[in-house]
């Protein structure tokens, strides 16, 4: 196949623009937190899997996080069982909690594995339970109002959040050239399992490994001011600020917040983007205008 000039000329800038960012994030880790429709589109997971094979190969090293919501809702619908949910959080008995484990450590985290093998990379696939990566403790849901004499206390069963993390697994497999991709389940002290939000645990993940990035992948443009345009290039006090008086708000506030404890923490930016954008990944981190919001850490 033939190129035209201008086409060539176009590839030739894109490459030659990537250069710097390539240079300056080789060695570093990034941590990208997987899901939306990037996850259930056939392109879009082709094109993320690519993405990340890339970056392992100019020396970045990446660390995958993956939520699979919509998945286990297929499953427990084809048996009949019904799904519930408060403040957006999956009510989780113990049979749900199977079914849980059943898909994101096994169906979607092993199809996650394979689409990067096809693609040139080596992944192996976790979840919170291998090497004690993720310690988890129950998550109490407290609702307080003024019909309420007490807060009341709602039980979601096997839903739990973060207590610790352990990542002497993962710098095993990044060391080995590997690339880690985690189901976000947690084991408790009582040896139970928990269900625990993929935002929540790419995030601490990120915190731990003193990444470079946190990527978060949404079904949105990223942040958005009051006339629908992408925010980008914000430190947490514009952020808080942004939260305060009502512009970030609903849906996107527990990824805004994430981000935030993350950057708080010592990563050196958070980015939130969007996963309907084909190598949304590559864009963000290589190109100049990139594909949604980032939020720069506090330190120099």
């Amino acid at each position: 196949m033939t190129i035209d000039q201008q086409s060539a000329t176009r590839i030739a800038r894109v490459l030659a623009e990537a250069l710097p960012y390539i240079r300056r994030f080789r060695g570093r880790t990034v941590v990208i937190k997987y899901g939306g429709n990037a996850m259930v589109d056939a392109r879009l997971k082709s094109g993320f899997a690519r993405d990340v094979v890339l970056m392992k190969l100019v020396g970045i090293h990446p660390v995958v996080v993956h939520g699979g919501g919509p998945q286990i809702g297929r499953l427990l619908e084809r048996i009949g069982k019904e799904s519930r949910f408060v403040d957006g959080m999956r009510v989780t008995d113990a049979e749900t909690m199977d079914v849980v484990e059943m898909v994101l450590g096994g169906l979607v985290n092993k199809e996650i594995v394979q689409l990067i093998a096809s693609h040139g990379g080596r992944a192996v696939g976790l979840t919170g339970k291998d090497g004690g990566l993720i310690r988890a403790r129950k998550l109490h849901i407290r609702r307080k109002g003024p019909e309420l004499e007490q807060p009341e206390i709602i039980d979601l069963g096997h839903v739990g959040e973060v207590e610790a993390v352990d990542t002497g697994v993962v710098d095993m497999l990044v060391a080995g050239d590997f690339i880690p991709v985690i189901a976000p389940i947690g084991v408790g002290e009582d040896g139970r399992s928990y269900n625990i939000n993929a935002d929540l645990v790419a995030g601490r993940v990120a915190e731990v490994l003193q990444a470079e990035k946190l990527i978060l992948l949404t079904n949105t443009a990223g942040v958005l001011d009051r006339e629908g345009r992408v925010l980008t290039g914000l430190g947490p006090e514009e952020v808080d600020a942004l939260i305060a008086d009502g512009t970030i708000h609903g849906g996107m506030l527990p990824k805004v917040r994430c981000a935030l404890e993350a950057v708080r923490a010592g990563v050196r930016a958070a980015h939130i983007i969007d996963g309907r954008v084909e190598h949304a990944v590559l864009l963000e981190l290589f190109t100049d205008e990139g594909v949604g919001t980032l939020i720069r850490g506090e330190g120099p």
